[in-house]
């Protein structure tokens, strides 16, 4: 069991602060989980926690993207407190994976919020852009993503700092099987963000690499992922080449097929 100081709490808000912005705008995808559990991690003296949890909860949101006006449940929440309920509880990272969606559920539901009482702005938005006042357009703007990130770093302190005997006391009240209940939802919560990537991105000309990558990983012993990752990258750079040589190929046979053609007739 460990506490989280004063210090580690406003740290955590800062780093929700800043996260949610980026998550509003989508810029530099600093909110994906697998960065926000590592930088928690860091924040709680515990980095390799916020590596474990930080590749489960990646994997449970890998197939987890907006569609419109629906939000999957917030990445950013999800991130820090699997981070946090596993250093300060002392639970593995599937089991705090479990815990932690009721507060990434939360944040889904205020963001929901937010988007529709945003909608109160946009009369003076049209009447910003009308009269070209592009300073008064860029602060209301400003406004907005000011209100999103301060949204996630109070929450955030909530949660984690002044919530966090209660959070401790729930976790330890709860009979055995409920949280082996927790421990193997949230080990088949990255099979299904995993799944649910590969619906859309798998096609047939790259089934024999996800059957081979299957076999390298069930049948080859290794110590750590990286003999993992080398191979997928290598396998990356020759499709891409590959794909590349393709394309020149077929961009010269155009080409001589068009020079070839018969122009005798002036046509």
């Amino acid at each position: 069991m460990h506490e989280i100081t004063l210090m580690q709490g406003l740290a955590l808000a800062s780093l929700a602060f800043i996260v949610g912005i980026d998550f509003w705008l989508e810029a530099l995808f600093i909110f994906r989980p697998i960065i926000v559990c590592t930088l928690t991690g860091a924040i709680l003296g515990d980095i390799r926690i916020g590596l474990i949890t930080g590749g489960l909860t990646e994997l449970a949101f890998a197939g987890l993207t907006p569609a419109g006006g629906v939000q999957p449940p917030n990445p950013i929440m999800a991130g820090i407190m699997t981070t946090v309920i596993a250093y300060t509880a002392g639970l593995d990272a599937k089991t705090a994976i479990g815990l932690g969606l009721p507060f990434s559920l939360l944040m889904q539901y205020i963001i929901l919020f937010y988007y529709s009482a945003f909608s109160v702005f946009m009369q003076k938005a049209d009447k910003y852009a009308e009269t070209t006042n592009t300073s008064a357009f860029a602060l209301l703007n400003l406004l907005t993503i000011f209100i999103v990130a301060l949204t996630y770093a109070l929450v955030t302190f909530l949660c984690t700092y002044v919530a966090q005997s209660t959070m401790q006391q729930l976790v330890l009240s709860m009979p055995k099987w409920l949280t082996h209940g927790f421990e193997v939802a949230g080990g088949i919560l990255p099979a299904v963000g995993f799944g649910l990537l590969l619906r859309v991105m798998l096609k047939k000309q790259y089934s024999p690499y996800l059957i081979g990558g299957f076999l390298f990983v069930c049948f080859i012993q290794v110590n750590n992922l990286l003999p993992v990752a080398v191979l997928g990258a290598a396998l990356a750079v020759y499709e891409y080449f590959n794909s590349k040589s393709k394309a020149e190929m077929l961009l010269k046979i155009e080409s001589q097929s068009k020079s070839s053609e018969d122009f005798s007739n002036g046509i």
